[in-house]
């Protein structure tokens, strides 16, 4: 990152004003008349109403459209634990997408917290104020303990974007290269670099999408995650398989499908070289991928390549998820994102590739044309058909897997912000 760049990054977070996020209001307030039933004594109507009935919370306040994206700072971006005042930025940023590319309402909440348990309290005790909650940079194996547990507590949607939103947007590039490669993904094999968060949703969602467990082989710090193996906690356990393999190598070997949510430069191509025909690349550690993309168009041509980062094809892009995700489920007022939502989002995003591009998008990168095929396998961030096409998708899913309170929108699906 060069140094006109980072100077660039403090400024625009300086300047006009510190922060990304505001509030507005709604409503006048510019006469008496206006201010009294903005505050005492009219505001007392509405205090009535919830009270007789918590539904009507929905109905006079904006409980219904806001969701709060909260984080204990204990895994910020590749930076690590920072604490939770440095994750600020980032919580800022994630309520700035959420409005920009969703008309979600959203504030950012950073908590100090002595272990997982007291953040957890914390969170249980304000989920009352909000439609949904989005959990934000929590380390692992932490998060999967705050999720499960908030979502047991809370009856709003419940959704650590760390983990569903890379996973929702590797599964529908995954579909879409294994339909490309013409390889089926219940015969493909696939290597998993890493056993965080990331990875260990990643999988659970290709296998729902019909990957077969025995096919995955997921790789932490000490090598292949068999079941021999007496070093690993609940949830890896989740994922041994019984195999003789050992190493990345060994793992890598006629691999159809790499996945890695690692680190830095931690393949060679020599180690790519070894997988299968048209191999399907997802080199996501950020903002430098276990391989870059040149090498790996040297020495596997033939593949299919996708990383976090924007300057490349294939970008895994989160944005592409959450925003709409929780605009559905908030919609149809779900009690919570369920398997089946998360898979209906990516194979929403798998069929929208599939689409023509519009102009737009064009115009927005600078391209003359763009079609599904081997360098666009993801639909890319600023479609503005994502909003209809993944909101629909994750609201008819929460209706249809019964965890809707609401019937299916009458305005759906969206065609532009001014329809919500």
């Amino acid at each position: 990152m060069s140094q006109d760049f980072k100077q660039a990054a403090l400024d625009y977070h300086q300047f006009p004003k510190p922060g990304k996020i505001s509030v507005e209001l709604t409503k006048p307030a510019q006469t008496s008349h206006d201010l009294s039933l903005a505050y005492s004594p009219g505001v007392a109507e509405p205090v009535k109403e919830i009270a007789a009935d918590p539904e009507n919370a929905y109905k006079y306040t904006g409980k219904g459209n806001l969701v709060a994206v909260i984080t204990d700072g204990t895994a910020i971006l590749g930076l690590g634990d920072l604490g939770p005042l440095a994750s600020k930025p980032v919580m800022e940023g994630k309520s700035l997408l959420f409005k920009r590319f969703a008309g979600v309402d959203s504030i950012d909440i950073e908590v100090e917290s002595e272990s997982p348990q007291a953040f957890i309290d914390t969170v249980r005790r304000i989920a009352i104020t909000f439609g949904g909650i989005n959990l934000e940079d929590i380390k692992a194996p932490e998060c999967f303990e705050i999720e499960r547990t908030l979502i047991e507590q809370c009856d709003i949607p419940v959704f650590h974007d760390d983990q569903h939103g890379t996973a929702i947007v590797t599964v529908a590039g995954a579909l879409n290269a294994l339909e490309i490669v013409g390889k089926k993904v219940e015969d493909a094999k696939m290597c998993v670099l890493g056993a965080g968060a990331a990875a260990i949703s990643c999988t659970k969602l290709l296998i729902l999408a019909g990957m077969k467990p025995e096919n995955i082989f997921m790789c932490d710090r000490n090598g292949v995650i068999h079941s021999g193996r007496t070093d690993l906690n609940q949830y890896k356990q989740a994922f041994a398989v019984d195999t003789d393999k050992r190493t990345v190598d060994d793992a890598l070997n006629g691999a159809d499908i790499f996945l890695g949510l690692s680190g830095p430069n931690m393949v060679t191509g020599e180690q790519i070289k070894t997988m299968a025909p048209n191999p399907i690349i997802f080199a996501c550690a950020n903002p430098v991928p276990e391989i870059m993309p040149e090498i790996v168009k040297e020495v596997r041509p033939d593949a299919i390549m996708a990383t976090g980062r924007s300057d490349y094809p294939n970008q895994v892009n989160n944005v592409l998820g959450f925003p709409f995700i929780f605009r559905g489920a908030l919609d149809v007022r779900a009690k919570r994102i369920n398997e089946e939502m998360k898979l209906a989002a990516a194979k929403a995003l798998a069929g929208l590739a599939k689409e023509p591009v519009t102009q737009e998008v064009l115009d927005a990168y600078g391209l003359e044309s763009l079609e599904f095929g081997r360098d666009y396998i993801i639909p890319k961030a600023v479609d503005t058909r994502l909003l209809g096409a993944v909101s629909a998708a994750v609201a008819q899913a929460a209706v249809d897997t019964g965890v809707a309170r609401k019937p299916f929108p009458a305005n759906y699906p969206l065609k532009t912000l001014a329809d919500i």
